[in-house]
């Protein structure tokens, strides 16, 4: 078996289908969902996935290594319900893969929507993820949210993009600010990490001017502008869950 692809997933029903047509060409599909209470599993099953349930949810990081542990191929492409490989994307990778002298393993440039269009500027364009890997040379860090692939040696680029629909809404935004806020404030308040309310208005309004300003989304117009305003209110939460946490852990 030469390429196996690894999907996480939890209530991706608008997503899971997309795809996995995109991947359609690999020789496996391990799903691994957390408990969707929606047509998530039925969908899979009905492309041809192997989907298995995990009934917790440890973190993005060790629910990754799950996955990876089914995979049965020499290769190993990692991407999440709400990415799409371009056809040229997919003979990119079985160009390489196929190649006796390939490197072990590959990033992936992605292009990231942001409720209505790609963003191409804003801190979010070149965007590298290592995804794509020989099986064996690498694993995800333990992380809670923002896992990281951890390989052996340097990946080496590819050049044809990864499609990320990453906020197709505006509410989408705010669902997300409020989840990952909340498991990154876990996984700092873990590692020792402390917070104020007057640091994180600080955090807020440096993360504006850093994409607003610093990465040119004000290159991107109006959408530049709601990114910049949104990543200041990730910020900003972020390390007001830390504080609030850190007051709870020391009561």
């Amino acid at each position: 078996m030469q390429l196996s692809v690894i999907i996480i997933t939890r209530n991706e029903e608008a997503n899971i289908g997309d795809c996995l047509k995109s991947v359609d060409f690999a020789d496996e599909v391990i799903v691994l969902d957390n408990a969707s209470s929606d047509r998530t599993q039925e969908i899979a099953k009905s492309l041809g996935a192997s989907v298995h349930v995990a009934p917790d949810w440890p973190g993005f990081g060790p629910q990754k290594n799950r996955a990876l542990a089914l995979a049965k191929g020499q290769w190993v492409l990692s991407i999440d319900a709400d990415e799409r490989l371009t056809p040229a994307l997919r003979d990119e990778i079985l160009g390489w893969i196929a190649r006796p002298d390939a490197p072990s393993g590959y990033c992936i440039p992605r292009s990231s929507w942001f409720c209505g269009r790609f963003i191409q500027h804003s801190g979010w364009t070149p965007d590298y993820v290592d995804r794509l890997f020989k099986a064996g040379t690498a694993r995800f860090s333990d992380d809670l949210v923002h896992e990281r692939l951890l390989c052996q040696g340097v990946a080496q680029p590819l050049k044809n993009a990864l499609l990320h629909y990453s906020h197709r809404s505006f509410s989408d935004v705010l669902t997300k600010i409020d989840r990952y806020s909340t498991a990154w404030a876990e996984q700092a308040l873990a590692k020792g990490k402390r917070a104020s309310v007057l640091g994180a208005v600080g955090h807020g309004c440096w993360a504006f001017i850093r994409a607003y300003f610093f990465k040119a989304g004000f290159l991107d117009g109006a959408h530049g502008l709601a990114l910049a305003i949104a990543s200041a209110e990730g910020s900003y939460y972020r390390h007001l869950k830390l504080w609030r946490l850190g007051q709870t852990h020391s009561a």
